[in-house]
This record gives structure tokens, C-alpha cells and sequence, in this order.
């Protein structure tokens, strides 16, 4: 294994899985969420009648490109060696002699992109929702009213939920260097 790829014995799970396996679980997450917040208050998500399925598809294709976007960012450059870390170890190999290789570290990303991708999920979602309301032919008026509920509520809170635990995980798929599971017997046929 090297550059903290991953291998047999275990290792960090590629950036591009745990995007896709993090984005997959915040729709899922999000839209369970979204439901249960409903069926607890008894409220719809969207009150305002006549406005159709529009704004609540766009809010929601929109906050899960936002999620994307927002954990790419925060775990692109994952398992790759940090230059600035490789230049320091080789400078101090030429200042003091007789002092080992190191290799240069893998680069971790940091558990704030969870942080930055909720912020950017839960105003993609309002956002979204506000175009939806206006692509339905209601007014500017209509759409800020729908948005700020939104914002107000249990459900904003359900999309920042699920994004934060969602991206939080996303990140700690990318960071650590588990093992997968092993069954006993699979440890005497490895000897």
C-alpha cells in the first residue's frame, strides 16, 4: 500500500465511494427526515396550496448538488502526500545528517467541511424551494413566505440534520484507515 491507498488489509475508502455512498444516504436521510418531521407536527411541508411537486423537487435536486459539491470540496485531495509536508521532511534530512526518511504524510481532510457542506445544503434547500414557488406562477410575496417557513422550522432543521451526519460520515469514511469485517475463519486461511 502506498499514498495511503486502499488495499486488502484495509485503508481509507476512496474519496469518489464515500462521495457516493454519503450523497445516497443524505437523500435518503433528508427525505426520511422531511417525513417524519411532518407526520410529528402534522403539518405539511410545504402549506401554501396549489403550488404542486415542483418546489419541493427543486429544493431537494438542488440541496443534494449543494451536499456534492460541498463534501468534493471538503475530501477531494484525500490520501494524496501534502507537498509542503514532503518539502519539510526533506529539508530537515539536509540540515541534520544522519537523520531517517520520512515519508511524507497522507493529507486528512478536515471534519469543518461537515460544517461548511451543512450550511451549503440547508440555503440550497430554502433556495431551492423559493425557485420552485416562483417556476409554480406564484408571486415574489408567496415565495418568501414558503422560504422562510421553511427556514424557521423543523423541516430546515431535518435537511441540516441529515446533512451534517451525512457529510460528517462522508469525511470519516475518507479519513480513517479501518478494516473491513472478517468472519474468524478468514483470518487462519491469510496465515
Amino acid at each position: 500500500m502506498t499514498n495511503g491507498a486502499p488495499g486488502r488489509d484495509g485503508g481509507q475508502v476512496r474519496p469518489v465511494t464515500a462521495l457516493v455512498f454519503a450523497t445516497l444516504g443524505f437523500v435518503a436521510l433528508a427525505i426520511f427526515g422531511l417525513g417524519i418531521t411532518s407526520l410529528a407536527t402534522s403539518q405539511d411541508i410545504i402549506e401554501t396550496p396549489g403550488l404542486g411537486q415542483v418546489p419541493g423537487i427543486a429544493g431537494m435536486v438542488l440541496t443534494t448538488l449543494a451536499f456534492a459539491g460541498g463534501l468534493w470540496a471538503a475530501i477531494r485531495g484525500a490520501g494524496a502526500t501534502d507537498a509542503s509536508a514532503a518539502r519539510a521532511d526533506a529539508d530537515a534530512r539536509n540540515d541534520r545528517p544522519g537523520v531517517g526518511r520520512s515519508a511524507a504524510r497522507p493529507r486528512h481532510p478536515s471534519f469543518w467541511g461537515a460544517a461548511w457542506t451543512t450550511a451549503a445544503c440547508f440555503l440550497a434547500y430554502i433556495g431551492g424551494v423559493w425557485f420552485g414557488v416562483l417556476a409554480s406562477g406564484a408571486g415574489l410575496g408567496v415565495a418568501a413566505g414558503v422560504a422562510g417557513r421553511l427556514a424557521t422550522s423543523w423541516f430546515g432543521l431535518a435537511i441540516a440534520a441529515a446533512a451534517f451526519v451525512c457529510a460528517w460520515s462522508g469525511i470519516a469514511l475518507v479519513r480513517t484507515r479501518a478494516h473491513r469485517p472478517r468472519w474468524p475463519w478468514e483470518d487462519e486461511f491469510d496465515e
